[in-house]
């Protein structure tokens, strides 16, 4: 913290302690160069993080958005819950790694698809298919023709 004085980097905490509404913490602060004394406040950072849609809007991350989707996907599957899981809390520590506290749908919809793919290619096959939205029958037989080539590795 630098002094608001005289701009020195190195300073003591003299006092610490809760601000009235409990929502941060003001600590004054001795300048170990001028021993002027100033103030600072804590607070807990609350920037949500974003996820940016393929038309631009932002919306904030839904972990339970991403687990309904994934849910939707191994319906009659067998997929565990503990699996289903495991790729939110992959896709959430993903966002959250996120230098800019957003990322794409289109980087967190690849992620998922890729962890489905390796436990269950039906599943694989239901989210791709909304998720990447095919229009026709020949992208969605496109999709499943890359599947049965060997390109991907068939486990189901």
């Amino acid at each position: 913290m630098k002094c608001p004085y005289c701009g020195f980097a190195q300073d003591r905490v003299v006092d610490s302690r809760e601000s009235k509404e409990a929502d941060s913490i003001r600590r004054r602060r001795e300048c170990e160069s001028c021993q002027k004394r100033f103030t600072t406040y804590e607070r807990i950072d609350e920037i949500p993080y974003m996820v940016v849609k393929k038309d631009g809007r932002r919306e904030r991350f839904d972990r339970q958005k991403v687990l309904a989707g994934i849910i939707q996907s191994c319906q009659k599957r067998s997929v565990s819950a503990a699996q289903m899981e495991s790729i939110v809390d992959q896709v959430e520590a993903f966002v959250v790694d996120s230098p800019e506290r957003e990322r794409t749908t289109s980087s967190v919809g690849e992620l998922i698809m890729a962890r489905l793919k390796d436990i269950d290619t039906v599943a694989y096959i239901r989210f791709a298919s909304v998720y990447r939205d095919f229009k026709d029958v020949r992208e969605f037989k496109a999709e499943l023709e890359e599947l049965l080539s060997g390109k991907h590795p068939a486990k189901s």
